[in-house]
């Protein structure tokens, strides 16, 4: 069981994430072009680290895939927000379906600004109603077998990965199961995304270039 971790200057947060990884579990560090210390603490904290200079969040998963050794994949962001110690649930979840995302419950309204909030539920809405998918959170917790995700193609090299993931498997007919997790303030740094409107403007547009 691999855990890749996308990863652009997330040094601070880490060494955190990677001591509670569960045993077992093989962490797979992508530093996609950091100018911070993210790789050499990756290495130091036991994780493997491989490195995608591409820029995008898209571009470092597929990095992560492609040096992925294990039948079953999870991707998990660094940042500290979230539980690795809550993926073995959702890996158990895997027997009944071909795709576990996790839906983000925030512990705080600080870890998870009110524009990011608004976005995700907008998003998620499409996804129900166009294409049916049980999901409330295009979220960056998923857990899937690593060939089933090949076979789906490349995809959104940027932020419109996690969107078009979850269109493609709806096409494919995977089953695609959401199961409630954990959602804490980031442990350091500052997120691309939710940390400021314009990271979350970006997001969005990647999102929404990804089907018209």
């Amino acid at each position: 069981m691999t855990v890749i971790i996308p990863c652009l200057n997330e040094a601070e947060a880490l060494p955190g994430v990677l001591a509670r990884i569960p045993a077992g579990y093989q962490a797979l560090v992508v530093d996609n072009g950091s100018d911070d210390d993210t790789a050499a603490v990756a290495a130091a904290h036991g994780a493997r680290v491989v490195r995608e200079p591409k820029r995008g969040y898209g571009a470092a998963v597929a990095a992560g895939l492609d040096a992925a050794e294990t039948e079953v994949v999870a991707f998990l962001d660094g940042d500290g927000s979230m539980a690795p110690e809550e993926l073995p649930p959702l890996v158990a979840e895997l027997s009944n379906a071909d795709l576990v995302v996790g839906r983000r419950r925030p512990v705080s309204k600080a870890g998870w600004p009110l524009h990011a909030r608004i976005a995700n539920i907008v998003l998620a809405y499409r996804l129900r109603r166009r294409f049916g998918l049980p999901v409330h959170d295009i979220g960056p917790v998923r857990v899937v077998r690593r060939e089933a995700l090949l076979q789906l193609g490349p995809l959104h090299p940027r932020f419109g990965y996690p969107l078009e993931l979850l269109c493609r498997a709806a096409e494919s007919g995977w089953t695609v199961v959401e199961r409630d997790i954990t959602y804490a303030p980031r442990a350091g740094g500052k997120s691309k995304v939710s940390g400021s409107l314009t990271g979350t403007v970006r997001t969005v547009r990647d999102f929404w270039a990804v089907r018209g």
